[in-house]
């Protein structure tokens, strides 16, 4: 795996040919991917999950070299001044958002991982595992998520924009201040996940369940509920602005007034609420 990583450099970085300090900064990389890989491969990774996982986490080369003033040609470039600036770059890169856009990880496990702010546009994720993973302000758009697992996972302020987060399991899930916008949730479960401030709009929640649940400040926009159980649910300040709700489940729900009249007056069936 060590050559393997050796060729993914070289390619990161045959576009700017051999500029000062190339070769130490290449082994200094090296030594600091080898070692994310041999972490991710003591987790439990495959072979193939842990070399994607660590090459995504390098980043954009071309992203990295702009944070400097390159220039190669330049006779006059100060190498150590090149050097020093060269690992900060990629000392704050390695912090960064990690791209999985476009990424095939079907059925992979990354339970446990930290993925804090990761993009996965347009990732192909159908079955993975995030369980308990760290995924706060993630952005999941045009993700293929069906089946995935985030169970007990941390969503907080992610994006899931225009995904196929069919049958996906949010159980125990923190997801407050996420919003799900234009993503296809049918056969979605949400058993005991935080769902404070978080938005769901244009999306379709039909036959989803939420009882049980204390909704604060969830805002469903635009969203299909034909059928979505809100049995038994706790529902403070929470919007269904242009949502049908006329076929939705709210036998057992306590409403504060405001919520209660929004719903009243977009002719739920309420015969069964408490309003406080």
């Amino acid at each position: 795996m060590n050559e393997k990583l050796k060729e993914f450099l070289d390619s990161a970085f045959k576009p700017y040919g051999s500029f000062p300090a190339r070769k130490d900064v290449e082994q200094e990389l090296l030594a600091n991917l080898t070692e994310k890989y041999n972490d991710l491969k003591a987790d439990g990774k495959s072979d193939e999950e842990a070399y994607q996982l660590t090459t995504a986490s390098f980043g954009d080369v071309s992203e990295i070299m702009e944070q400097f003033d390159y220039a190669p040609s330049n006779p006059a470039v100060d190498e150590p001044s090149l050097r020093k600036s060269l690992k900060e770059a990629f000392r704050q890169a390695k912090q960064s958002r990690s791209k999985f856009s476009m990424t095939e990880l079907k059925q992979s496990d990354l339970s446990g991982t930290n993925l804090s702010e990761a993009d996965f546009s347009f990732a192909s994720l159908a079955g993975t595992t995030f369980n308990r993973s760290k995924l706060n302000r993630a952005i999941f758009r045009a993700a293929s998520l069906n089946g995935a697992s985030f169970k007990e996972a941390d969503l907080t302020g992610a994006t899931f924009a225009g995904s196929d987060l069919q049958n996906a399991n949010f159980d125990a899930a923190n997801l407050t201040g996420a919003k799900f916008k234009a993503a296809a949730l049918t056969g979605a479960t949400f058993k005991g996940a935080t769902l404070d401030g978080t938005t769901f709009s244009h999306s379709d929640l039909h036959n989803v369940s939420f009882d049980n649940l204390t909704l604060n400040g969830t805002n469903f926009s635009d969203t299909s509920l034909k059928n979505t159980s809100f049995k038994n649910v706790v529902l403070s300040d929470v919007s269904f602005h242009h949502s049908e709700v006329k076929h939705a489940v709210f036998d057992g729900a306590t409403l504060d007034k405001v919520t209660y009249a929004l719903l009243k007056g977009a002719k739920a069936n309420l015969d069964k609420v408490t309003v406080k």
